[in-house]
């Protein structure tokens, strides 16, 4: 009989035991979402996109918004030389949208980069590519 109860006891101890840990971590941590950095939603110009013609901006959203203090986005042609030396800013309808003024690009290659600071205080940094393809001979 005395081993039953000590086993009952053990599993009593660890059924409450894993009970007071669901409970903490629920009170204790926020939801699901908060927990998440700012991702990247929507980019003009797209990833991996061809383009007929030169974008006159490249502009980022993500699903939460950034601070903009810490908001860095860059384009970068083929050589890896910067494009343009303006600085990004929100975008003054969108607190979740940076937007970086480009020049005239030639056709080519061209690399996009952001590091931005969300409100909840992840950082996210990456990249990704775009093309600007030759413009068709006119006839």
């Amino acid at each position: 009989m005395a081993s039953f109860k000590v086993s009952r006891g053990l599993s009593l101890k660890r059924l409450a035991g894993a009970g007071m840990l669901a409970i903490v971590m629920s009170v204790g941590l926020p939801s699901g979402t908060a927990l998440a950095h700012a991702m990247l939603v929507k980019a003009e110009p797209a990833r991996r996109a061809a383009l007929t013609r030169a974008p006159s901006q490249v502009r980022l959203w993500f699903n939460e918004e950034i601070e903009k203090d810490y908001a860095s986005l860059a384009v970068q042609d083929a050589a890896k030389a910067t494009v343009t030396e303006i600085k990004p800013h929100v975008a003054a309808d969108d607190p979740k949208s940076i937007v970086l003024p480009l020049p005239e690009l030639e056709a080519g290659k061209y690399t996009v980069k952001f590091r931005v600071l969300s409100v909840d205080g992840h950082v996210v940094d990456s990249s990704y590519d775009f093309t600007v393809k030759s413009k068709a001979p006119q006839k």
